[in-house]
């Protein structure tokens, strides 16, 4: 009986010592220094860089490292075995695809905001408006690639819809992501482009001519996902659960960006 009590002793204390030392790994995991992977829209530089500084606040041991640019480039990067963490679209269509190759972490596949398509020209350039393109006198249309920039769809949209994309097809230059644009009528090397709002807001070369009806369009809405292949999910979670906090909607509305689930 002696011998019986001193086993279940024995296996009761190494459970136990078992117990604590997973719980201690699981604490030991926080604090090692990880940094993750994010590939996001162009049009996100900005506002991300406020948002690294808050979340690091948050979590000092986690480094985010960006990669940039326009989305249908980084959904392809990805396809292609990029390492990459997290994806954030300026559309729905490239996380969807990834979701649909297999290629995302099962249900993080989530709407984040919204922005809205606006024309800028340059400062004390012509005033135009997106029904008048059709019938302006300007030589230069800055739009982003119709199949790869998810402002080059949206842009695409508005010109079907209105009947006139043939009237200014000759005057288009394509632009590989939505930030090329804006650095085009910047510098005046396009009469005017089209946008997302929150890019027209951080420069003061341009000036907002017009904005599109979004029953033009469909819905500009970012998305993202965690990628499948990451190794560190837990990590990515927590920026991802950080991104739908108070503090990072504040974030996201200083930039004049609108949480995804308060737009109709």
């Amino acid at each position: 009986m002696r011998k019986v009590k001193k086993l279940i002793g024995m296996v009761l204390g190494l459970s136990l010592m078992m117990l604590v030392g997973c719980s201690g790994q699981g604490t030991a995991k926080a604090d090692i220094p990880t940094e993750l992977t994010l590939s996001v829209a162009a049009s996100l530089t900005d506002c991300m860089a406020t948002l690294e500084e808050a979340f690091k606040e948050q979590y000092p041991n986690i480094t985010l490292k960006m990669n940039f640019g326009a989305s249908g480039a980084l959904q392809q990067q990805i396809e292609q075995g990029a390492p990459v963490d997290l994806f954030i679209s300026a559309g729905t269509k490239q996380v969807n695809a990834l979701e649909e190759a297999g290629l995302l972490e099962a249900g993080t596949n989530e709407n984040l905001l919204r922005n809205r398509l606006v024309l800028i020209t340059p400062q004390n350039g012509e005033i135009l408006t997106f029904k008048g393109l059709g019938e302006g006198t300007f030589s230069k249309l800055a739009v982003g690639e119709f199949e790869s920039v998810p402002v080059g769809q949206y842009t695409k949209e508005v010109l079907d819809t209105l009947e006139i994309y043939d009237e200014v097809e000759e005057k288009l230059v394509f632009a590989k992501d939505v930030r090329e644009v804006l650095s085009w009528v910047e510098s005046g090397n396009a009469d005017a482009g089209v946008v997302y709002e929150t890019d027209a807001m951080i420069s003061d070369k341009v000036v907002i001519s017009d904005v599109a009806d979004e029953s033009w369009h469909k819905p500009v809405m970012y998305a993202m996902g965690i990628i499948k292949d990451t190794t560190h999910l837990e990590e990515t979670k927590l920026f991802t659960e950080f991104l739908g906090t108070e503090e990072a909607r504040e974030i996201f509305a200083s930039y004049g960006f609108t949480p995804a689930e308060k737009a109709e």
